[in-house]
């Protein structure tokens, strides 16, 4: 299988013309047969990297899925791009899930969707050992590592599948991994020589900020109500949470619902399917929400408290802006929230809770950082990134920086000529030249860098620390007792001569005074829509109620988007909209092509689109005059105007089967009994009245584009 039959099947079935970065490799890592890990962020195109290869090669995949309202929503989305997919979950019946069982085991599917608990069933296994299977794809596979944020014990018995298949290439997909979750997850599902991908976690159309905690609901209220009518999820910690905070904002008028696993099922399910049609707009949610949306138009989520961990939070705030248009985050911090998630954390007795509690402690560095947001997170994945994002809110107001070479430079070096074996306490003891008993017994006294910040008092180390660990130039390693290590940038600081700026703690200090102060004031409102896209909106919803399926379903927000700003008006200028395929286009292309031209007529001349352009483009696709005169809501003599200019441009106009060659005849003979300029009326009188206005005008246009000869014997 070629990378060409891919992008066919790319364009044919998704809509898109080229591939986001690493997809095609990954691709071809398939078609090789050959195992994969894949890390890419959530919205990034993780799907694609096995529903391409799914559909070009022989058999069918099957896809390991944790939840089953994802795996219907993702099938629904496939169905309607013309792939044939299915799932099997506890939600069919035995007739249905035989039915299923059928159409895989006779290859008339591309994707099976299956839940790891049907995958390692009994009775499961033998279909799966007689259908013709050309992958396995493991989705959400941190699931499978306990150092990972959402261990599953059901994902560690999918083992198996390497020792019973032993030619069929498995891809593990995931969002959220660190290096231990990485490595854990080969081990435990045995992939052999696996290729890893790591694609850039960064997500630049997602702004971050983090508010002080005091007075959120009236801050939450003002950034929703500067935000109408945009879809969004705000992330409580408590089930009661959810549901005074719902509360709240309906007294605020606000169409907001609550959403808990203490909820009865059937309540939850039509929650999640309000928001999913976009009925409901405001989401009230614990973390139970959100895993199984696959809604792309998210376009903000708010974390009414502060997350267990980066990784938790990195998902969370990933669910917005999934169809790449812009999309805000909102973090609320207070150390109330840190001592109540150290509480729980305890409470549930875990032979994890050290590693537990110190990522929750990297969380809180975090939110109380004086640098780029999107710096830290993507550096907390092991991605090295030298320059500020522009857009979160340290960026947007950034603190006074100085030049902390030297002082990055005696950290860096105290921690090399210790060995990377201790950890941050005992670097900043060294620096700091301590007289603890330890430093003379493990002779740390002795080392070069032993007292050369000792100018540097001990909470301010701490904070200069912390700040090299958020932009990436040491890192903790968790599973060797939290001692701290060197990375790529450090050595950079060390050897190279590479600037780094720090903020002093005094500013730090000064900048949290001042966010606390700001915290009554709401933020600015952001607009990224325009009226024509409210309109598609509006019809888009329309379109999926009728066929009973979500509105991203149709199109997400991103196609919509580039429809307004593009204004295609025919089927070969919504073609190239990204997002819209040849199952979209012959299903919905027609209806969102007579929006656009309705809109853009009745603005009249807009931009580089003339009125007559208008009429031309739905004359092409084959609208009558009474047709285009009703939708552009104007009299059929406009549009045989417009299309007599459109015909002396040289526009491909059938003239003929609106006047006839006797009455165009007609017409350019009695000009020579006429003064210029020639006029409807008197040409009309001369002709007794015989020829209508508008053919008369279509008669002229003949004569001007083919010449004064015609009609003149």
């Amino acid at each position: 299988m070629t990378l060409s039959a891919s992008k066919e099947a790319l364009k044919k079935y998704f809509g898109y013309d080229t591939f986001r970065p690493m997809q095609a490799e990954i691709i071809e890592q398939v078609y090789q047969g050959k195992d994969a890990l894949v890390l890419m962020p959530t919205g990034g195109g993780k799907s694609l990297c096995y529903q391409i290869p799914a559909i070009t090669l022989p058999g069918a995949a099957v896809v390991v899925s944790p939840l089953i309202s994802l795996m219907k929503d993702q099938v629904e989305g496939l169905r309607a791009n013309g792939v044939r997919a299915a799932f099997l979950n506890s939600s069919l019946s035995e007739m249905e899930q035989r039915q299923v069982e059928d159409a895989f085991f006779n290859g008339e599917l591309d994707l099976l969707y299956v839940s790891p608990e049907k995958l390692v069933s009994q009775n499961f296994i033998p279909l799966l050992k007689r259908a013709s299977i050309n992958l396995f794809a493991i989705d959400e596979a941190h699931c499978i590592s306990a150092w990972g944020h959402d261990f599953r014990p059901e994902y560690t018995q999918m083992r198996f599948l390497k020792a019973e298949f032993k030619d069929v290439p498995v891809i593990a997909l995931t969002a959220t991994a660190d290096k231990l979750t990485r490595k854990d997850i080969i081990s435990q599902l045995k992939l052999k020589e696996p290729r890893t991908f790591i694609a850039s976690f960064d997500r630049p159309n997602l702004s971050l900020e983090v508010r002080p905690g005091q007075r959120r609901r009236e801050q939450i209220i003002r950034f929703i109500q500067k935000r109408p009518k945009q879809p969004g999820i705000i992330y409580c910690l408590s089930r009661k949470s959810t549901e005074s905070l719902a509360e709240k904002l309906r007294e605020a008028g606000i169409d907001a619902a609550h959403y808990h696993a203490g909820m009865d099922a059937g309540e939850r399910t039509k929650v999640q399917e309000d928001f999913t049609n976009d009925n409901t707009l405001v989401i009230c949610a614990t973390v139970a929400f959100g895993m199984g949306i696959d809604k792309s138009n998210i376009r903000w989520v708010i974390h009414y408290n502060l997350p267990k961990n980066i990784e938790s939070y990195y998902q969370e705030i990933g669910r917005a802006g999934r169809d790449g248009a812009k999309a805000d985050t909102l973090l609320f911090y207070s150390y109330q929230d840190v001592m109540m998630l150290e509480d729980i954390l305890k409470q549930n007795e875990s032979d994890m809770l050290d590693v537990k509690i110190a990522k929750l402690e990297r969380m809180r560095q975090y939110a109380e950082a004086v640098g780029c947001r999107r710096r830290i997170l993507l550096s907390y994945f092991s991605e090295d990134v030298h320059e500020d994002c522009g857009n979160c809110d340290i960026c947007k107001n950034p603190p006074k920086a100085f030049d902390g070479a030297v002082i990055a430079q005696k950290a860096l070096s105290a921690i090399y000529r210790l060995r990377q074996s201790v950890g941050m306490t005992t670097v900043i003891d060294v620096l700091r030249g301590s007289g603890k008993k330890e430093m003379f017994e493990r002779g740390y006294h002795e080392i070069k860098t032993y007292g050369a910040g000792r100018d540097i008092p001990f909470l301010e180390w701490q904070h200069y620390l912390l700040q090299l660990l958020n932009y990436g130039y040491i890192e903790i390693a968790h599973d060797q007792n939290g001692v701290v290590k060197l990375t790529p940038a450090s050595r950079r600081v060390l050897f190279e001569n590479e600037k780094v700026q720090l903020v002093r703690f005094a500013t730090i200090k000064e900048r949290q005074q001042a966010d606390k102060a700001k915290a009554k004031q709401g933020a600015k409102p952001q607009r990224v829509r325009d009226e024509l896209f409210e309109k598609l909106r509006q019809l888009r919803k329309q379109l999926a109620q009728e066929r009973g399926v979500p509105p991203y379903i149709v199109f997400n927000d991103a196609t919509l988007e580039e429809m307004a700003a593009v204004r295609p008006m025919a089927d070969e200028e919504m073609k190239n909209i990204s997002g819209v395929g040849e199952r979209k286009l012959q299903l919905y292309g027609s209806y969102f092509i007579d929006a656009i031209i309705e809109f853009v007529g009745a603005a009249g001349s807009h931009g580089k689109t003339s009125t007559y352009q208008v009429t031309y483009e739905m004359y092409q696709r084959g609208l009558s005059v009474e047709e285009i005169a009703r939708k552009r809501q104007a009299p059929p003599s406009t549009i045989y105007s417009h299309l007599a200019i459109l015909y002396e441009q040289g526009r491909d106009i059938a003239l003929e089967e609106m006047v006839s060659p006797a009455e165009v005849d007609k017409v350019l003979k009695c000009l020579r009994y006429l003064q210029e300029p020639y006029k409807l009326k008197d040409i009309y009188d001369y002709l007794g009245e015989q020829v209508p206005y508008h053919r008369i005008r279509l008669a002229l246009a003949y004569g001007k584009r083919e010449g004064p000869s015609t009609g003149s014997g």
